[in-house]
């Protein structure tokens, strides 16, 4: 994929890196009222202190940062941006940019570099990585449904790629002493993590123990007054939104380059660069369609960016401001105006899956300030108005009485389920070979589980289902000798108690087979470990010149 950037560069930043730099400027423009953004928090403008002695320029913060958003995005699969993850905040997004910082200054000191061939193959890999079959993903549409919204660019792809491969050279070298297991160690490791055992495993659900539940007036007020915290109500927000799709000005834009210039557009980009320009494409009339589709798209951000602007101009020029003008001016367009249900800042709006900006910008608004946009989404913008905020609360009882019941309910039933399984494991302390397991159980009038043999590699336990979390089963069942049985286990859904039959022989014949491989990633494994508790270290030695340690110790204290 980068491959194809280099060699047709000058094609991608006409018809790609264009469309990502217009549509840069067209989600930044215009008169929005979000107020300011951005990291750095806790430092001068154009400060971003030093590392191993080396300044560090706002166009290396701004590559640091960029990379852990890629990072963070390709780890997830695709799946979501650190935007998304409210555990993700200001200030965590900056420690993050300022380790990675530091990580690529310390592999520029020890020399470490990579090739472009490296560079173009490792961004291939993560391009793969994102497609279920593992097929490349064509260059042309990630930049334009992933990248470009973001206002990010190929280029972007293409220096984390670099960073991705100049960081694992490092932890290759910092850990490698992690990495040296020797054969008895691996053997002995090997053994631990694959021997198996035999148990058996008797549930107590608290579904079973429900029609055993009274509610009394009393017990439920109780159960209301204990449990207050978990029928807060957060902070909500209710705004009326006027959306601005881009798809609707597909058609407009290319009325506007109309059909005579537009087909000399597609026809002398083709002839200039050739089907090998254009990734995915198998036909000359597949490229021109790529082509086209592309200067189309150009076209109709420049031409939504100034509808949405001009939209939101003639409502914040509307005097006295207020949120109304934003459905006045509406109605005398043409357009529509929708309000969205109350909504908190950790779900967003239930109408529809609105973008991070969306929410941060509903939440930025007050009475003065009850207006903003035009806010990016990834296919459209947003001009929001306020119609209401609404504080944190507790409900009371009689507003919410049917939910309050049914955890009343459930709660007073996993208490009932997790008395017979302590009736159980008293029942059973005395376990002797002469009275078994299985017996005791029956006579309690419990039937026992047979599970299949497990060990603690394994995955996954059907037999499970949802009554217990593989890894409580394992601890408990690693840490009860053979022929006992492990006492109450509380769970989510009540309890369990597990008697562990034997351990059985690990399969050399599969030891011998496999040990070569479990080797290696076991000193893959301890290598991570040795570079992580490096990169802690050294964070704690190197940072303490830059904002993000100043803004967590003003005072100057050693961490």
């Amino acid at each position: 994929m980068i491959g194809t950037i280099r060699k047709h560069s000058k094609w991608l930043w006409l018809v790609i890196a264009t469309l990502t730099i217009i549509s840069f400027i067209y989600w930044g423009a215009g008169p929005s009222r979000l107020g300011g953004g951005g990291g750095g928090g806790g430092r001068a403008p154009g400060d971003y202190g030093t590392i191993y002695g080396h300044k560090v320029t706002e166009r290396a913060y701004r590559d640091a940062q960029t990379g852990f958003i890629l990072f963070y995005f390709f780890r997830t699969r695709g799946e979501q941006w650190p935007d998304r993850n409210p555990n993700i905040t200001e200030a965590v997004l900056q420690r993050e940019t300022y380790v990675r910082l530091m990580l690529m200054q310390k592999a520029r000191d020890l020399g470490i570099h990579v090739s472009e061939d490296a560079v173009v193959a490792a961004a291939d890999d993560l391009l793969r990585s994102l497609s279920p079959d593992g097929r490349a993903v064509p260059a042309v549409e990630f930049a334009r449904q992933v990248l470009q919204p973001r206002g990010l660019t190929l280029q972007d792809l293409e220096n984390f790629a670099r960073q991705y491969l100049m960081i694992e050279q490092l932890q290759q070298a910092i850990g490698l002493t992690g990495e040296l297991i020797t054969p008895q160690e691996a053997a002995i490791a090997y053994q631990r993590d694959h021997q198996e055992l035999s148990a058996q495993i008797v549930f107590f659900s608290a579904s079973n123990y429900l029609a055993q539940v009274a509610v009394s007036p009393a017990g439920l007020s109780q159960f209301f007054s204990n449990h207050l915290a978990a029928y807060h109500i957060p902070e909500r927000v209710q705004v009326s939104y006027v959306t601005f799709e881009l798809s609707n000005y597909f058609a407009a834009a290319e009325q506007k380059l109309g059909r005579t210039n537009l087909d000399n557009q597609v026809n002398s980009t083709y002839l200039q660069y050739g089907i090998k320009s254009v990734p995915g494409a198998k036909t000359p009339e597949e490229a021109k369609a790529k082509i086209r589709d592309a200067l189309i798209r150009q076209q109709a951000i420049k031409e939504v960016r100034l509808a949405a602007n001009d939209f939101a101009q003639e409502v914040f020029n509307r005097q006295p401001l207020k949120p109304e003008n934003l459905a006045a001016v509406a109605q005398a367009k043409g357009l529509a105006a929708r309000t969205t249900a109350p909504f908190a800042a950790n779900t967003g709006p239930e109408e529809f899956t609105a973008p991070a900006s969306f929410v941060r910008a509903a939440f930025g608004l007050t009475p003065d300030e009850p207006l903003a946009g035009p806010v990016p989404g990834t296919e459209a913008l947003y001009v929001l108005a306020l119609i209401k905020q609404l504080p944190a609360e507790i409900p009371t009882l009689d507003q919410i009485r049917d939910r309050v019941i049914r955890d009343f309910k459930w709660n007073e039933a996993v208490l009932l389920a997790r008395k017979a399984g302590t009736n159980l494991a008293h029942g059973l302390a005395g376990l002797t070979p002469d009275h078994g397991f299985t017996a005791g159980c029956v006579a309690a009038g419990f039937q026992p589980q047979l599970l299949p043999p497990f060990s603690l590699s394994t995955r996954q336990l059907p037999e499970l289902d949802d009554h217990a979390e593989l890894n409580q089963v394992k601890q408990a069942a690693f840490s009860t000798p053979p022929g006992k049985a492990s006492g109450l286990v509380e769970t989510a859904d009540g309890a369990f108690v597990l008697y562990v039959q034997s351990r059985l022989p690990v399969d050399q014949a599969k030891m011998n087979s496999e040990l070569t491989q479990y080797a290696a990633e076991l000193g893959r494994e301890r290598m991570s470990e040795v570079f992580n508790e490096w990169v802690n270290l050294e964070a704690n030695r190197q940072l303490f010149n830059t904002p993000v340690y100043k803004q967590a110790y003003p005072s100057g204290a050693v961490r």
